[in-house]
């Protein structure tokens, strides 16, 4: 297991992260508990979680991740050995069972959503907290463009300054660590790192964007970011939802797999991205590696993670990926990545 500097923070994370939002939907109890355990003796005490957790999200199920993280917890202890990070979700993506759906970033609702989730985590400090997406209208979750027209910014829309203090309040009360940003845009990530040196306030530390084969975006603008600023990736969606695991090559539709399951992981089923998802395992079983094995390796050799998020339904996935992560490609193979990526660039942002 390698580890990697969590921005100036002193801190090193493992280069693998434990995802856990299937955790309460696809898994029950019982088998996130084997999962939590089985990645704790092979060295991945980073844990990453949200209070919109499971997804999809729903009403009956919500916070039920952050539960079974917590109830582990109680029956194991060790919480000193554990690096925790979870996410305040933002308005409306979230669902209209938090906080009504509208959901600012502002002290109070902060302040709720940390209680919240410190009592279902049975912890009194989260390591990492992170702002699950922005409240402002821009370009996430699959929007690639910006856009040419105007965006009027409503009164809703909370500024970053005050965001920022009332994440600082946080960290000064000692219930959170350090504070991270998700689905965020280099303009966002830099006007937040200008205000912090500005105000006299802690810093992000890390971004937590989707990164994988099919969709390398984060390279463009935010990769420069890590490279001066020091704001790692911890980089989720590796596999894709599953589609760089080749299980749903020519058209398969596994019984249990998420995107059988649910329609809206739809995301990198479109003909271009199932097309290079062909072509890079083509490309893995040509070197004698498999699908996995390339989409992982890949994304740890890349100098701007910090740390990768794998989730998994079962204990044979969370095996299987965590093996990965032993293979370091060669030139030749990371040329033969590039020469996909030239014909077929970003399929599914």
């Amino acid at each position: 297991m390698k580890f990697h500097p969590l921005a100036q923070t002193g801190i090193k994370l493992p280069e693998i992260c434990l995802g856990t939002m299937t955790f309460g939907e696809q898994n029950t109890q019982s088998e996130a508990f084997q999962q939590l355990s089985y990645a704790l003796e092979q060295g991945l005490y980073f844990w990453d979680t949200a209070e919109m957790y499971p997804v999809p999200p729903k009403p009956e199920t919500q916070g039920a991740t952050e539960r079974i993280i917590g109830n582990w917890i109680s029956q194991h202890g060790g919480r000193d050995k554990l690096f925790l990070a979870s996410k305040i979700a933002g308005p409306s993506q979230g669902g209209s069972h938090i906080r009504d759906g509208n959901t600012r970033f502002i002290a109070s609702d902060i302040s709720t959503a940390l209680d919240q989730s410190l009592q279902r985590l049975k912890t009194d400090y989260i390591d990492l907290y992170q702002l699950h997406w922005p409240q402002r209208p821009t370009n996430f979750f699959g929007q690639l463009g910006y856009g040419n027209q105007h965006v009027e910014l409503s009164n809703q829309v909370t500024p970053l300054e005050e965001t920022l203090t009332a994440l600082n309040d946080e960290i000064k009360k000692g219930r959170i660590r350090y504070i991270g940003l998700s689905n965020e845009t280099p303009w966002g990530t830099m006007k937040f790192l200008q205000l912090a040196e500005k105000m006299g306030l802690e810093k992000f530390v890390s971004v937590q964007n989707p990164y994988n084969l099919l969709n390398r975006t984060y390279e463009i603008g935010m990769a420069e970011i890590a490279q001066y600023e020091g704001v790692g990736l911890l980089a989720y969606s590796p596999l894709a939802f599953g589609y760089l695991t080749g299980k749903f090559r020519n058209g398969a539709r596994p019984t249990n797999a998420r995107v059988t399951l649910y329609s809206r992981f739809s995301r990198y089923s479109n003909p271009q991205s199932e097309w290079a998802t062909e072509q890079y395992a083509l490309l893995a079983e040509k070197h004698g590696l498999t699908l996995t094995q390339l989409a992982l390796a890949f994304i740890k050799q890349q100098f701007f993670v910090t740390s990768t998020i794998i989730g998994a339904t079962d204990l044979d996935q969370l095996k299987e990926n965590i093996d990965a992560f032993k293979i370091d490609l060669s030139p030749e193979i990371l040329k033969g990545i590039e020469e996909i990526h030239k014909q077929q660039p970003n399929p599914a942002p």
